[in-house]
């Protein structure tokens, strides 16, 4: 007889959207308002101290054709 269990999780992916549009792309100014938004609700989204270290890899950059994206997932079991 085989023993298991099964479980339902919801994954919630953030991300900021920075437009880079040719010739020009992305200001460096609104990368850093981005990622300073981005960090901020990653360490709350985990409970941590505003002023925590977050880990090296908790961010991810994407660059999309004009734009760049930083987003971070969470998962939560589903109700």
């Amino acid at each position: 007889m085989a023993t298991y269990t099964t479980e339902t999780v919801t994954r919630t992916v953030r991300r900021w959207i920075i437009p880079a549009a040719e010739p020009w792309g992305a200001a460096g100014e609104e990368i850093s308002k981005a990622w300073g938004a981005a960090a901020a609700a990653y360490r709350q989204a985990h409970g941590l101290a505003e002023d925590a270290s977050i880990p090296g890899d908790a961010l991810r950059f994407h660059v999309r054709d004009e734009e760049i994206v930083i987003e971070f997932a969470t998962e939560a079991p589903a109700p």
